[in-house]
């Protein structure tokens, strides 16, 4: 083989290489897991779901989105109709630090990831905690991965899929959710 030939290889190596490096550091992003059976994987094309709502505080900002489950019982006048939601039904809760935008300064909007935080209805798998696992996983920067939340998190996060129980339990009258859907 002649040097052309070699590096034309080299090259084209590198690239397949690259590709696949690149493909799998987007697989790590739904790799991660808490324990008691709750997976990232679960919650696949959150980003791509319908907003309920949103939320903001001096330490975060945040958007509330569901599943098209999730949004069909909102329709249907959950939680006022005094129906349980449906099993199948998952929210995200996607937390960033908050910074100023640009061009309106007192607005807030979203600046670096900090978490994601989801809920998914499943009354059978989840019978004790009524109906409902919760994960939350924290975003590392510096690999652009996920890892399960901790009780070292701010705000501390049991990692397991009971971590969200205990402050749900004050909304057990609308099925455990405290996210009310926004008027359109």
């Amino acid at each position: 083989m002649n040097r052309k030939n070699i590096l034309k290889m080299a090259i084209a190596t590198g690239c397949l290489v690259l590709s696949a490096g690149l493909a799998l550091s987007a697989q790590d992003k739904y790799s991660a897991k808490v324990p008691g059976g709750l997976a990232m994987s679960e919650f696949k094309g959150f980003e791509g779901w319908h907003a309920i709502s949103m939320s903001a505080s001096d330490r975060a900002v945040a958007v509330i989105v569901g599943n098209p489950t999730m949004i069909g019982a909102y329709r249907a006048g959950i939680p006022a109709n005094g129906k349980p939601v449906p099993d199948g039904a998952k929210m995200a809760k996607i937390h960033w630090l908050p910074k100023a935008n640009a061009a309106f300064p007192d607005a807030k909007v979203p600046g670096s990831l900090l978490n994601v935080d989801f809920m998914v209805k499943d009354s059978k798998r989840f019978a004790d905690v009524g109906g409902w696992g919760y994960a939350v996983f924290d975003y590392e920067a510096s690999s652009d991965t996920f890892k399960p939340g901790t009780l070292a998190g701010k705000p501390p996060q049991g990692n397991d899929a009971k971590c969200g129980v205990t402050c749900h339990n004050k909304a057990k009258d609308t099925d455990y959710v405290f996210t009310e859907y926004g008027k359109r």
